[in-house]
């Protein structure tokens, strides 16, 4: 099972580039507290092994803390929305599956999202095993707004360890489980999308190295 959503997602620009328009404006807070990132030895590595639970745990993670070489991001979840995403993140996470991990793949044209979850930083890494989709937005206009965090898929209930972080609004098939919401650290994802993609281009990796040392939940 391939964890990339490329071949969708490019389909997807095309249709959607006229029809959202990125907002990435940065507060007066953001302004005075630039986001800085320090070096990391991150590399593209192969998975650890994690066994999935199966079943949705009784009590869900509230959030999901993403320690990164550039900042702390904070996702808020949306709890029994999304209960088999959130056991099987949380199970992944506790297990350190993301620790050292990259964040692979960054698009600014037409949609705007930053992509990690891949330990092998390929696009194609998964833990091998997926789960179905859950809290699938209507299909309309911006219907991932900024700050939204949504599992990445190759298909119907393919599920595994990717996702992305959506840093403006962004018009997407609805087709994507929407599993929280960054309330901590937006501008830190703005900030990597404002460096863009390295060699130009509006898809592929980020100019900016961003990597998850650790993440966690509670």
């Amino acid at each position: 099972m391939g964890m990339t959503v490329k071949r969708t997602l490019l389909v997807c620009i095309s249709i959607t580039l006229a029809l959202s328009t990125p907002v990435v404006a940065a507060s007066a807070a953001q302004k005075a507290s630039p986001v800085k990132c320090v070096a990391t030895k991150a590399v593209g590595h192969t998975p650890k092994v994690v066994k999935p639970i199966g079943k949705s745990l009784t009590k869900l993670p509230k959030t999901f803390t993403l320690t990164t070489n550039c900042g702390t991001i904070v996702i808020t979840t949306v709890g029994k929305k999304a209960p088999r995403t959130l056991t099987e993140l949380s199970t992944l996470a506790k297990a350190g599956y993301f620790d050292g991990s990259l964040c692979h793949r960054l698009t600014t044209a037409g949609i705007y999202v930053l992509q990690c979850g891949d330990p092998t930083a390929t696009g194609t890494g998964n833990p091998g095993f997926s789960y179905p989709d859950e809290n699938l937005p209507a299909s309309a206009l911006n219907n991932y707004p900024a700050g939204t965090v949504a599992m990445a898929n190759s298909g119907p209930g393919t599920n595994g360890s990717q996702f992305f972080l959506v840093f403006a609004d962004t018009t997407l098939g609805p087709d994507y489980t929407i599993w929280g919401k960054i309330t901590k650290g937006l501008e830190i994802v703005q900030a990597i999308a404002k460096a863009g993609v390295q060699g130009g281009g509006g898809d592929g990796t980020p100019s900016t190295k961003i990597a998850l040392t650790k993440v966690r939940t509670n």
